[in-house]
Formats: structure tokens, C-alpha cells, sequence
């Protein structure tokens, strides 16, 4: 990309606001290296990249990369063996610890929003926490080593406090018994030895070595003979720390060296991650998007902005290109935006193709081309000299010599500042070989010769930015397909010029001048029209949208109420069908009872006629039931084994593991229980996402409405071995403590069944034959984990 686009397009204060946002130096350093990339390919990697940092930013706030710094001058010394000062190894520490910490960071489960590239990237950061709780540990700060550092270190520490302590002591002793020979009752340091401030004229009466004397030469600093060899012993014990600190230095640089590929990688890596979320978070703050890139050559930039100018001012435009035209020529009034607009085209390119997000909006679409170049000067000014126009064309020569169909080229003002004609009629000519080339290109102009150029050429298209007669203002809006009106007239009578100027004005201009002027004021007109109605169109359709997102989530409440009222009514009629078992079984017990007693026969018709009347009760019931259940679902009409199947009855997913016999049986696997059921109860099963969704409701329908107890009366040994399956599982979750398992006296090959069960069971934690008071043997009461 050359130069002068990027400074006329001033993509370096761009980067300097990117700047900003970047925690190192180094970070800072990618920055000023970042130019557009060669490929489209780079460019979408780069701006997906921005795009999940933004992500990450919204969804798990900033990155762990406090006390961050850029490490590569350490990391670089290290390599080469050297040893580190405290403040690099400090930075290294602090590098390792935010790596460590990013991994945290980007950690996910399986079910949540993956960040493929940044993840890829962080791939390589390796966790080395021994070196860094080292480092920690012996460095407190840049000027000060732990007492931890090394045992040697702390005992050398402990001898200079007692030492010091001693000659503090030492030294008080002295000022006291010498008080009349000093200037002050203190004492003070010199090179790190204690000395007191002795008058000059009784330096004989003090005996020891002098080290300083003040300004005056009233004073001297005299070191005490008496204390000369406490301070030797505490200078060689400074000496000692001295050096037992350089080789804590060279130890824990050594171990940096042992590990540099690691910590080397580290450092890149980290460096990368703070220049990418340093382009999520001036994203953030522009409000940017991630465009799509295509490399056709076509752009559509939805409603955007010039990044430098305060959003509150900037007026939104809608600028495209590429697709039914490939030169767009702008015309309209000074200080109408046409520059700005102009400039926001090519530097959102730029942005774009440098993998930072354009202030614009969703859907927006840019093109990578290998090229932008850019002939912007002062469009402002009044007078253009010769100077200037020589100036501009100098800039077009280097252009035409090398723009391609893979460029994108922006023009202000051509052919500006010469004779109008020629100046015109060059204009033309320079956008007319270069469209030849099929170059992109966006001018601005004054010329009306340029109107009527781009209205008869195919593949030019005219746009202008639209202006306010009233308010005798520009409203910055690009209106595109539309040429420029000059409104010089009807701007002259607003600022009070007489109509009798105005109609002189327009009968020097030709007729079909005027004409085209008012066919302009008109499309003008219709298309202000024409986006009003669209910008209402837009607004009801996301009205429409809203009521639609309304009223599925209240269906979705309607299903959610339907199912748990269907569970409810499902578990009410089992009850009501294993309390009327309960009813049968007591009823026949007791008229066996009656026939051992010796009954006659018309009693025993009556029993006959009772127990024929339970039969059909139970049988209507058990029919109801069937069928209220088998209502729910698709049957199944081609079975293969191994196949998933739903069972009502059971409420429960099965695998079918046998084929149908003369019954119409099949043997189907639920959970660790194999069963019999009738191919003709089994429904098709429901898809695994819509099983988890059911499955997650009905726990939380189930959790409140466990019962303490499950009555087997009446099942088989492997019919209540699956139930009481279920029910623990029910239990478990529901947060149950004790529950009680009713299975009756009987053979006892029910209970013997149901406590080989118990024993291997994951949700039990012991279980024992009620007591008197909870059913005795008939029972059995089980503590769950």
C-alpha cells in the first residue's frame, strides 16, 4: 500500500488512537507496523480475529494482562545466557503469570461460544508456574529481594539488624559520655558507616577517623575507634548481601535460560493478544463492525462513519459501488461533505483491509484491493493557482501509470484549477481510461459537464450530497444516482437578491439548461421521498420482527404449561390405577379367604359378579390410560434393531434389542433393566436436543414432587427392580434423605430382589427392614449418598 494514501487518509492517527489501548511496548510497536495486508485471506483472519476479541471483551470482560510488560529485551538477554536485574526477571514473572492466566481466560466448556482463533494462539502459551512463583517469592519489587530469596540471604539479613542494633547501642554510649564535644546529640552515616558530628576545634578529644566535615569546617564527621571494627563487620556483611544477591540473580536468570523457548513464545504470544484486544477495544469505542470482504472489487458501506469525527456530528452515509457501476461521480455545493465522504470511503478500506473493524453497520461489505490511491488537496480553496493544479496532476501521472482493475481510486475536486472547458473535458478523459481498466474509482467535482457524462456512460453512476434551501445549509447525506443541483438561484433569493436579477440569471441560461437543473430538483425530491419510506418500511418490519420474537416465546410458555400439566395428569393416573390394584388385590385377597371358609353358591356368584366388575374396571382404566399415552407421538412401522424408541408409559427413552414376535412384542434395553413391551406402545423417538430440553423440565417438575416412599405391591421381581431404579434417581435429585421401599411380606422373593439391588446401587448409602411403626419386614427404609 503506498504511503501517501495512508497519510492523506491519516490512518497514523488512527493508529494512534489504537495506541491507546494497548497495555506494552511492544504492543505498541505492532501497531506502528500496521499497514493493510497482501490478501484477502489475511484480511479475514485478522478481522475475525478483532471480531472475537470484541466478543470476548463483551462476554468475559478484559483480559487478565495486569502488570503485563513487554519482556523482550530480558528475554533476548537471557537467551545469550546473560543475568537478569530484578526488574526483568520481576516482568518476566509478571508475562508468565498473565500467560498462565489467559489460559484461565479462555478456557470454555463444550457448550459455549468458541473463539477459534484466539484459542488456536493461546495454544501455545505454556504454563511454567515453579519459575514464576520463584521469581515472585525472591523479588518483592525492582529495588528490593525478599528474605525468602535464600536461607543464606535471610541469615546474612538477621546478622546486619544485630549488628546495627549493637552499634546504635554502641554509638549512643558515645554521644552521651562525649555530649560537650559535639555539635548535636546524634549520630548520622557516611558510606554507609556510623559516625558522629564532632566541633573542629575538640577533633583530639574524639579519637577516630574523620569521613567528612561540613560547609563551615565547624563540624567533622569522625568515625569512633571504638565502633571502626563494628562498622568493618557490618560492611562486610553489606559486601555478603551484596553478593549472595547477584547469585540469586544469575540462579533465577539460569532457570529463565532453562526454560526460553517457553518463555520466548510466551512473550510473543502475550505481545500478539494485547495488540489484538487492543483493535477489540477501539472497535468497542467506534462502535465498529466486522465487514465482510469480497475481492470482486465490489463495496456496500451501510451507514458509515468517519472514525476521526465526533459521532455525534457525523452525519451516517450509504455509500456502494461495484455491483451496476464501477465509477461513482459526487457533485454538490462547498462544505457539503463531499471530501469527508470521499475520505471515509477510502479510509474504512483501509481500516478494513489493516483487521480493524469500520464504524458502520451490520452487513456492510468492503473489497481488498491491492492498491488505494488517493488525489485529495484543499477543495476549499477560493482562488486555485497554476502551482496547484500542476500539483495535482503531478499526483495523477504517478496514478494512471500504475492503478489496475484491483484498485481503488479517489479523486477531489478533478480537473480543478484551470479553464473550466479543458479542465472538464480532462476529467472525463482520466476517468474514462481508467474505467477502461476497470479500475474503482470515486471523484468529486463542480463540473455539470460530469453530470452529464456519468448520466450517459454505463457503468458511471452521479450522486450528490443533498441540500437544504431552506435552512441554506447541507445535511451531509449522500444521495446516490443523483447529480448535484448547483441551487445558486434559489440560494440568491433566500439571501434577499432581487426576482428581476434571478429571471436576467436564467434567461442567459439555455433552456435545456434549466430543464435538466429542474428534472435534478426533482429526482432529488422523489428520492428523499423514496428513503423515507424505506427508513418506515425498515422500522415496521422490526416492529413485526419484535411481535413475532413476542409471541413465540408465549407459545413456548403455552408448551412449557401444556407438558407439566400432561406429566401431572400422566402421574395422578398411575396413582389412581396402582391405588386401584392395591383396592383389587386387598378385594380378592379376602375373597379367598371366603372361599376357604366355605361359601355358598350364590355367594360365590356375587364374588364371581365383584370380581368380573374389577376386572373391567381395572381393564377400562388400564385402556384409557394406554390410550391417552399412546396418543402422544408417531408410531413406529419399521423396526430395526438397535433402533432408539420413546415408551410412554415409561416416560422414558429404549433401545429395542429383539425383533417382534407372534405377539407383537419386543424386548427393548431401558437404562440397566431389559423389558418387554408391545411394538404398537412404542413411539419414534425424539431428537436428542429435544429429549435434553424434556429431560431438564421434568427434573425440575420432579424435584418438588418426589414422594418419600414407592409402593412395589404387585409388580414382578424385574418390573420393581426398574422402578425402584427410577424412583432413586427421582429421589436423589430431589434431595430426598431417607425413603422408604414398600414391597409387602409375601415369598419374599421380592424383597431378597429388591435389596440385592440396594446393595450396588451409586444413590444408596446403607439400607435396613423398617421397624415397628414403619411396616416392619414389609419395607425397607434406604439413606441416600
Amino acid at each position: 500500500m503506498n504511503e501517501k494514501a495512508l497519510r492523506v487518509l491519516e490512518f497514523n492517527k488512527i493508529k494512534e488512537e489504537l495506541k491507546k489501548y494497548c497495555v506494552t511496548s511492544g504492543g505498541k510497536q505492532l501497531v506502528d507496523a500496521l499497514k493493510p495486508y497482501d490478501s484477502a485471506y489475511e484480511v479475514k483472519e485478522h478481522l475475525n480475529e478483532t471480531r472475537e476479541a470484541l466478543a470476548l471483551l463483551t462476554k468475559k470482560g478484559n483480559p487478565p494482562f495486569e502488570g503485563l510488560h513487554d519482556t523482550t529485551e530480558a528475554v533476548v538477554r537471557a537467551e545469550k545466557g546473560g543475568s537478569l536485574s530484578p526488574s526483568q526477571l520481576l516482568r518476566i514473572a509478571q508475562m508468565l503469570r498473565a500467560s498462565r492466566r489467559f489460559i484461565e481466560y479462555i478456557s470454555r466448556k463444550d457448550d459455549e461460544e468458541e473463539f477459534y482463533l484466539i484459542e488456536n494462539l493461546a495454544l501455545g502459551l505454556t504454563p511454567i508456574k515453579k519459575l514464576e512463583d520463584n521469581i515472585f517469592t525472591a523479588i518483592i519489587s525492582e529495588e528490593e529481594i525478599s528474605d525468602k530469596a535464600s536461607q543464606a540471604l535471610y541469615g546474612i539479613r538477621r546478622s546486619l539488624k544485630e549488628k546495627n542494633s549493637s552499634v546504635r547501642d554502641k554509638v549512643n554510649s558515645i554521644i552521651r559520655s562525649n555530649s560537650k564535644y559535639l555539635q548535636d546529640n546524634l549520630y548520622t552515616m557516611r558510606g554507609d558507616r556510623y559516625v558522629i558530628p564532632v566541633k573542629a576545634e575538640y577533633k583530639s578529644m574524639v579519637p577516630g577517623l574523620v569521613h567528612d566535615q561540613s560547609s563551615t569546617g565547624a563540624t567533622l564527621f569522625i568515625e569512633p575507634m571504638s565502633l571502626v571494627n563494628l562498622n568493618n563487620e557490618i560492611k562486610e556483611l553489606f559486601l555478603k548481601e551484596k553478593a549472595e544477591i547477584e547469585r540469586i540473580l544469575q540462579e533465577l536468570s539460569s532457570a529463565v535460560y532453562g526454560s526460553i523457548v517457553s518463555v520466548k513464545q510466551n512473550s510473543k504470544i502475550m505481545l500478539e493478544l494485547d495488540f489484538i484486544f487492543a483493535k477489540g477495544k477501539h472497535g468497542s469505542s467506534i462502535e465498529g463492525i466486522c465487514p465482510n470482504v469480497n475481492e470482486e472489487g465490489a463495496f456496500d458501506i451501510i451507514q458509515g462513519r468517519h472514525p476521526l469525527i465526533d459521532r455525534k456530528k457525523i452525519v451516517p452515509s450509504d455509500v456502494y459501488l461495484g455491483r451496476e457501476f464501477t465509477s461513482l461521480v459526487v457533485t454538490g455545493p462547498n462544505t457539503g461533505g463531499k471530501t469527508v465522504t470521499l475520505k471515509t470511503v477510502g479510509l474504512l478500506h483501509i481500516m478494513g483491509m489493516s483487521g480493524l473493524l469500520i464504524p458502520a453497520k451490520e452487513n456492510s461489505t468492503i473489497s481488498f484491493y491491492e492498491e488505494v490511491f488517493v488525489d485529495i488537496g484543499d477543495e476549499q480553496s477560493i482562488e486555485q493557482s497554476l502551482s496547484t493544479f500542476s500539483s495535482h496532476m503531478t499526483n495523477i501521472v504517478e496514478i494512471m501509470k500504475v492503478a489496475s482493475s484491483k484498485s481503488l481510486v479517489l479523486f477531489d475536486e478533478l480537473g480543478a484549477g484551470t479553464d473550466p472547458t479543458e479542465g472538464a473535458a480532462l476529467a472525463v478523459s482520466i476517468l474514462e481510461t481508467l474505467r477502461e481498466r476497470s479500475c474503482k474509482i470515486v471523484a468529486t467535482t463542480h463540473y455539470s459537464e460530469l453530470k452529464g457524462y456519468a448520466l450517459r456512460t454505463q457503468g458511471v453512476e452521479n450522486a450528490s450530497v443533498e441540500f437544504d434551501v431552506e435552512t441554506l445549509r447541507p445535511t451531509y447525506r449522500l444521495l446516490i444516482g443523483i447529480p448535484g443541483k448547483s441551487n445558486a438561484f434559489e440560494i440568491s433569493r433566500r439571501l434577499g437578491l432581487t426576482n428581476d436579477i434571478i429571471d436576467k440569471a436564467k434567461n442567459l441560461i439555455s433552456s435545456e439548461t434549466l430543464e435538466f437543473e429542474d428534472l435534478i430538483q426533482s429526482l432529488q425530491d422523489k428520492s428523499v421521498k423514496a428513503e423515507k419510506d424505506a427508513r418506515e418500511a425498515e422500522r415496521l418490519k422490526y416492529e413485526a420482527l419484535k411481535l413475532k420474537e413476542k409471541y413465540s416465546d408465549k407459545m413456548e410458555k403455552i408448551e412449557s404449561v401444556r407438558e407439566k400439566a400432561y406429566a401431572e395428569a400422566r402421574r395422578d393416573a398411575k396413582q389412581i390405577l396402582r391405588e386401584a390394584k392395591e383396592e383389587s388385590d386387598e378385594i380378592l385377597k379376602n375373597m379367598r379367604e371366603l372361599e376357604r371358609m366355605g361359601i355358598s353358591s350364590d355367594a360365590r356368584r356375587m364374588l364371581e359378579e365383584e370380581r368380573s366388575k374389577l376386572r373391567n374396571k381395572m381393564d377400562t382404566a388400564e385402556s384409557k390410560l394406554q390410550k391417552t399415552v399412546q396418543n402422544k407421538g408417531e408410531e413406529i412401522t419399521k423396526v430395526t434393531l438397535g433402533m432408539d424408541a420413546f415408551l410412554p408409559s415409561l416416560n422414558q427413552n429404549v433401545i429395542i434389542i429383539s425383533m417382534p414376535d407372534n405377539k407383537g412384542e419386543v424386548q427393548v434395553e431401558a437404562g440397566i433393566m431389559k423389558i418387554k413391551a408391545k411394538l404398537k406402545d412404542l413411539r419414534v423417538s425424539k431428537s436428542y436436543k429435544e429429549e435434553k430440553k424434556k429431560a431438564k423440565r421434568e427434573v425440575k417438575l420432579n424435584m418438588k414432587q418426589v414422594s418419600s416412599s414407592v409402593d412395589l405391591r404387585g409388580l414382578d421381581a424385574e418390573e420393581a427392580c426398574y422402578v425402584v431404579d427410577k424412583y432413586l434417581d427421582d429421589a436423589y435429585v430431589g434431595g430426598l434423605g431417607e425413603v422408604t421401599v414398600i414391597h409387602g411380606n409375601g415369598t419374599g422373593i421380592l424383597r431378597k430382589s429388591i435389596n440385592d439391588m440396594l446393595k450396588k446401587h451409586p444413590h444408596v448409602k446403607s439400607y435396613r427392614l423398617g421397624a415397628y411403626g414403619e411396616g416392619g419386614s414389609g419395607v425397607t427404609m434406604v439413606t441416600l449418598k
